[in-house]
């Protein structure tokens, strides 16, 4: 049906509003999907959901599309090759949402959708927006630094991620094989390597924004994988997948990537120390993911902010959701692997969410 004029009139500024960036963009809008694997030979359908913000919306700078195949999606696939059978990856999710409405508006609000008896797995992601707008907040300071808002976004992002397992452990079905938390990888690390413009209290001179910023993101990224461990979750841990290479780089006998990877039931202050000092020279921009000591990959779309993708896209956002289905890319894993499993962001964080997979439904 086509849109009437009256329509055009309400939608056009919405969309000149939504278009300004992709924090803005991302402020209120609602993307969500449901995509089923349909895998030839089965008609048993299992299904995955998937709560979050812009990252497992697949976000794409777009107001009215998002990727088909974001790690949601991904690990869909994974899981019809697995399980020989249909998997329906449903996404409930909102681009610029902070973890307070992720919780509150998504998983709380729409728990019907991982009560369904059909539901295996349940995932979700939170956070990330909290840290965007408190980074955002803090460069634009002059005068002396203010790291009150720096430290409420790291509460609340503790506060509602303990409570987001709770709730899922309370309210998903029974059957539920899995439930994963993904952490967060740190865009625009290259870019945040500079001076603040305001001044320490104690020093009096500017900071370095990234040195700043980078403690505050482990310090999240380890209690999600924390409170997984104490909830009877599972952690992907995007930062190390995203921000290591896949080498060793520094001779230290491991892979970057393993390297940075939470331990699990160690101390804040261990993770901590290992991310922000011992083994910072590893970390690396994901705008350039080295698979080796010669070749890279760039898991960053050009927002600095939002993993990059491929498969296309499906209708998300202003104009509603997408239902549909379609076959798998890929029938078979080489050891637990498609062959772009490291190419994309979107593909990197999939398989870092299926590596949880169970054996069986």
């Amino acid at each position: 049906m086509k849109p009437t004029l009256r329509t055009l009139r309400v939608l056009l500024p919405a969309l000149a509003l939504l278009g300004m960036g992709a924090e803005a963009a991302a402020s209120t809008l609602n993307q969500n999907v449901s995509w089923t694997i349909d895998r030839s030979g089965t008609s048993t359908k299992y299904r995955l959901v998937a709560y979050g913000d812009s990252i497992y919306a697949g976000y794409n700078g777009s107001t009215t599309n998002a990727a088909k195949y974001s790690a949601p999606t991904v690990d869909a696939e994974y899981l019809s090759a697995l399980w020989n059978a249909d998997i329906e990856s449903v996404r409930r999710t909102k681009s610029g949402a902070i973890a307070s409405d992720v919780y509150n508006n998504k998983i709380v609000a729409e728990k019907s959708y991982m009560q369904a008896s059909t539901t295996r797995v349940v995932t979700f992601e939170m956070c990330g927006n909290d840290g965007l707008q408190a980074r955002s907040a803090f460069k634009s300071q002059t005068g002396t630094c203010d790291y009150s808002g720096l430290n409420t976004a790291l509460s609340n992002c503790k506060t509602y991620v303990a409570q987001a397992m709770d709730f899922i452990n309370a309210n998903a079905y029974s059957g539920v094989k899995v439930k994963i938390i993904s952490n967060l990888h740190y865009p625009g690390y290259a870019a945040d390597n500079v001076q603040s413009s305001c001044k320490d209290s104690t020093t009096g001179a500017t900071v370095n924004m990234r040195d700043t910023f980078l403690p505050y993101l482990a310090k999240m990224n380890y209690w999600m994988c924390e409170y997984a461990r104490q909830k009877g979750f599972k952690c992907a841990d995007n930062f190390a997948q995203f921000m290591g290479a896949d080498y060793d780089s520094n001779g230290d006998g491991q892979i970057d990537s393993d390297g940075l990877a939470y331990v699990l039931g160690e101390s804040e202050s261990n993770y901590v120390t290992r991310i922000t000092s011992t083994l910072k020279s590893t970390i690396r921009d994901a705008n350039t993911h080295y698979v080796s000591s010669s070749s890279s990959y760039d898991y960053i779309q050009s927002d600095d902010t939002h993993p990059t993708y491929t498969g296309g896209t499906v209708t998300a956002g202003l104009f509603g959701g997408t239902t549909g289905s379609g076959a798998p890319r890929y029938t078979s894993f080489t050891n637990g692997k498609n062959p772009i499993w490291n190419q994309y962001g979107h593909e990197r964080m999939g398989w870092a969410v299926s590596t949880s997979n169970p054996s069986a439904p």
